[in-house]
């Protein structure tokens, strides 16, 4: 039927109930189009402002090749989501480790230091000893918030600068990992970067939850 501009108020909710939010539809006949716009609503994290649309779909790093391009959001969303989910938990809560799982420490360490160990793989190198002690202390249980994200946030700075000067290199040119040089490809190594570090970062954000959630229970 015919539809005149204006907004129209939608209610979506999740199966789940978790998230709960109005939106104002906006309709632009002219251009047979329209937007979607937050105006209200609830969220199980308190939040109530649009979301973002993630770091692939702003438009951005046009002037880095596709896949290369595709690793760097990848890392992008991940310090995002780390800092979202797990910035805000105190040391004693960044340490913990709840039925013997890692700590979101070490998730967060292990994500910054394996950055730079795959992308010396990827640069044809082999790990020098600073890098296999870093790689010893990852289970440290001594970490502090502005350490870690400091840490994370130099490597992933890095790894953009180091990334882009492998952009347009051949992608199926050799490379070996490790002491028993394993065989893969500069564009497996490269491709590794993206989804070992996400890997993780959903283990942290599971953590971190975790950890809130027996928190919460405590002190019932």
């Amino acid at each position: 039927m015919p539809v005149s501009p204006g907004s129209l108020p939608l209610r979506l909710e999740c199966p789940n109930h978790c998230v709960r939010a109005v939106f104002s539809v906006q309709l632009d006949v002219e251009n047979n189009s329209q937007y979607y716009q937050t105006i209200g609503g609830e969220r199980s994290d308190g939040m109530t402002e649009a979301k973002r649309p993630e770091p692939w779909l702003r438009g951005t790093l046009t002037d880095v090749p596709a896949v290369c391009r595709a690793i760097l959001h990848a890392l992008q969303l991940a310090e995002e989501d780390l800092a979202k989910w797990c910035g805000e938990l105190s040391p004693q809560q960044l340490n913990a480790r709840p039925g013997g799982v890692a700590s979101v420490a070490f998730q967060i360490r292990h994500i910054a230091r394996s950055i730079d160990r795959l992308l010396t793989y990827a640069e044809g190198q082999q790990l020098d000893e600073r890098q296999m002690v870093t790689l010893k202390s990852e289970m440290g249980a001594d970490a502090g918030s502005e350490e870690v994200f400091d840490e994370l946030h130099a490597a992933i700075e890095e790894a953009g600068t180091r990334i882009r000067a492998l952009a347009l290199s051949d992608l199926e040119r050799a490379r070996v990992v490790g002491r028993r040089a394993l065989p893969t490809t500069l564009g497996g190594l490269l491709v590794h970067v993206a989804d070992h570090t996400q890997r993780h970062v959903g283990q942290a954000i599971t953590t971190a939850k975790l950890i809130r959630g027996l928190k919460g229970s405590s002190s019932d």
